[in-house]
């Protein structure tokens, strides 16, 4: 009986938190609308602007022109560092790290209205063979750029959700 007054209690006191989830309403909701009014510019940086640029219009999806309400400008920053050097000067670790800064900008005013950054890093165990590595490297960049758009998505879904309180 106690157990059952404190989870009543518990449910009692979490209810009135003002928690509401972020993507409420599904794809008609607010959130999902507003993220779908966003179009990705394209990203400099060779082939990881392109995989985060991918990842983002996988998330985000392609607005129509009519639809387009923001533009999302980013600049990616992909760095791979050697470390762990052996006795013999070989590399034996890398660490590959992918920043991106980004920008929310209302298409109607051309003012910013979310400035943030995102990033992830990954490290690396360098191979013998150099073709090994560097598939090692490219899955890095891949999975890197994709959490990186998992982090730019959420805080455009936390900004979508404070612009609706207003």
């Amino acid at each position: 009986m106690n157990r059952l007054a404190l989870i009543l209690a518990a449910a009692t006191l979490t209810a009135g938190c003002g928690l509401r989830p972020v993507y409420g309403g599904g794809a008609s909701g607010p959130t999902a609308t507003f993220l779908t009014s966003v179009a990705v510019q394209p990203i400099g940086g060779g082939r990881t602007g392109w995989l985060l640029r991918a990842a983002l219009a996988d998330r985000l999806g392609e607005p129509t022109q009519s639809a387009r309400r923001y533009r999302l400008e980013v600049e990616v920053d992909d760095d791979l560092t050697s470390f762990g050097i052996r006795g013999d000067t070989a590399v034996t670790r890398e660490r590959r790290t992918i920043r991106a800064r980004y920008r929310l900008v209302d298409n109607a005013t051309g003012q910013v209205v979310l400035d943030a950054t995102a990033g992830s890093d990954a490290g690396i165990d360098v191979a013998s063979s150099p073709v090994a590595t560097l598939a090692a490297e490219q899955t890095a960049a891949e999975r890197l750029a994709q959490v990186v758009a998992d982090q730019i998505v959420a805080r455009l879904g936390q900004y979508a959700v404070r612009r609706d309180r207003r």
